[in-house]
């Protein structure tokens, strides 16, 4: 892939970064996990990455275990009873993702890029919408810092479309730039009507 070497140095770097410097947080969080019911501290759930090709994404569970075989299944309220104590803080604040960090560090996700989707979404995709499988999934992306959940599906999918067509590094880090004010912003978090697809 065009500048591939590139991506992945800074992908590695920024992963790096962002591991040692989080390292207190994500060991409170994980710690957090485990005392409110004893259960897991990763959720890992099979979404489609690079080429179509399926991995296994590593995100806080933030839910109870078994959730998606549970009331809405793949979707979440804003007031989901599934949704643990403590995730309730790691989904406002985004800290769940941070795990993902891992996923980067093993070439299965960049910092930035479209996020990662469910087989079943995927299945559905017009021939057009898998362009968003030509670069690896993010952790943020275009899509996120312009709307996030609050935009309906398919106009985030064009806007995955559109970074892909413009990638760059700098591009990249505007957009890493762009990230912590999203994060700030709540209505963002679910989408239209309180829900949104994503555990």
């Amino acid at each position: 892939m065009k500048n591939d070497a590139v991506y992945r140095a800074m992908d590695i770097t920024v992963a790096g970064a962002l591991l040692a410097v989080a390292l207190p947080v994500l060991a409170f969080s994980a710690a957090a996990i485990k005392v409110a019911d004893r259960g897991p501290v990763l959720f890992r759930q099979v979404r489609i990455g690079l080429d179509g090709k399926p991995f296994d994404i590593l995100k806080f569970r933030t839910m109870t275990v078994g959730a998606e075989h549970q009331g809405l299944g793949l979707a979440v309220a804003n007031n989901d009873a599934r949704i643990t104590r403590p995730g309730r803080w790691l989904r406002a604040t985004s800290i769940d993702e941070l795990s993902q960090l891992w996923n980067v560090l093993r070439g299965e996700m960049s910092i930035v890029g479209p996020r990662p989707t469910v087989p079943s979404q995927v299945e559905r995709y017009t021939h057009r919408q898998t362009r968003r499988h030509e670069v690896r999934p993010g952790i943020t992306g275009w899509a996120q810092v312009n709307g996030r959940n609050s935009l309906p599906w398919d106009e985030r999918i064009e806007l995955d479309i559109w970074y892909v067509d413009h990638r760059s590094p700098v591009l990249n880090l505007a957009i890493l730039a762009r990230t912590p004010l999203t994060l700030l912003r709540q209505n963002a978090l679910y989408g239209p009507g309180g829900v949104t697809q994503d555990l």
